[in-house]
C-alpha cells in the first residue's frame, strides 16, 4: 500500500504513516527496508497489518537511486526534468491529514464517522467528546428502533400472542450486533487517548466493577501529547 509519513522520531526509531485507505498505521525502525531518512511528507509504500506498516520503504528514495550517472550535464538536466512529472504526480496524491476530509467535531459527525470509516478501526485515539457523542447516538438510534418495534408488534398483536415483542428483539438485536465492532472500536481508541493499552478493555468482563472501570477510563481527560497510538486528536486544546 503507498501511504505518506506524518512523523517519525529518529531517536525513538518510531513513527506514523497515513495510508491511501485513510487510515493511520504506526511503524518502527525495525519496520524499514533500508535505514533511510524518514521525513514528514515522504512517499512510502508499507504492508499494513493490525495497525502497523511493515516493510516500509521510500519510493522518493527509490526513484533517486535509478537515476543515471551525473557525468554528463545534458544527461543530468535530462534526468530532472523526467523526474519532474514523477515528483508532481507524487505530490498530487491524496495522502496526509491535510488532503483528507476535515475531522468532525460535532456530535453527529463523531457518531458518522464511527458507524462508517472507523466500523473496524482499533488503532489510534478518540477524545471524549468523541467517545460521548457516538454513544448518545447509539442510545438514541437504539430507543427509536425500539419504539419502532414496539408500534410493530402492538399493530400485528403479538403482544396477545406466543411470538410476544419479536418484532421488538429483532430489530434491538441487529442494532446491537451491527454496531458491535465500531463500539469496541471506540472504546479502545478512548483507551488509548489516555496513555493506555487498548487490552485493558478486558476488565469490563469483571462483574460489576469492570464496567465502572471502563467508565473512568472514558471520563479521564486527553493526554496532552503524542504517544505510541498516535497525535492529539483534532478538536482537543493543549
Amino acid at each position: 500500500m503507498r501511504g505518506e509519513v506524518l512523523h517519525y522520531d529518529e531517536e525513538q526509531g518510531f513513527g506514523f504513516i497515513t495510508g491511501a485507505d485513510g487510515n493511520r498505521y504506526t511503524f518502527t525502525r525495525e519496520n524499514l527496508r533500508r535505514q533511510t531518512a524518514m521525513l514528514k511528507g515522504t512517499i512510502v509504500e508499507f504492508q499494513p497489518g493490525g495497525g502497523q506498516a511493515r516493510d516500509v520503504f521510500s519510493i522518493a528514495t527509490q526513484t533517486a537511486t535509478k537515476a543515471p550517472d551525473a557525468g554528463a550535464g545534458t544527461n543530468t538536466a535530462s534526468t530532472q526534468a523526467g523526474n519532474a512529472p514523477v515528483a508532481s504526480a507524487f505530490q498530487a496524491q491524496h495522502f496526509g491529514r491535510s488532503s483528507e476530509p476535515a475531522e468532525p467535531t460535532d456530535l453527529w459527525g463523531y457518531f458518522w464517522r464511527g458507524v462508517t470509516r472507523n466500523y473496524f478501526n482499533f488503532a489510534g485515539r478518540a477524545r471524549r467528546k468523541e467517545y460521548w457523542s457516538y454513544f448518545l447516538f447509539w442510545v438514541v438510534s437504539l430507543l427509536i428502533i425500539g419504539g419502532i418495534g414496539l408500534f410493530a408488534d402492538n399493530e400485528m398483536g403479538n403482544f396477545d400472542s406466543s411470538v410476544s415483542a419479536a418484532v421488538t428483539v429483532g430489530l434491538c438485536g441487529t442494532f446491537v450486533l451491527a454496531t458491535l465492532l465500531p463500539s469496541l472500536g471506540m472504546t479502545v481508541r478512548r483507551i488509548h487517548d489516555i496513555g493506555l493499552s487498548g487490552w485493558l478493555y478486558l476488565v469490563v468482563l469483571i462483574p460489576t466493577i469492570g464496567s465502572l472501570i471502563i467508565l473512568v477510563f472514558a471520563l479521564i481527560p486527553t493526554q496532552a501529547r503524542e504517544n505510541q497510538w498516535g497525535p492529539v486528536p483534532a478538536g482537543v486544546r493543549v
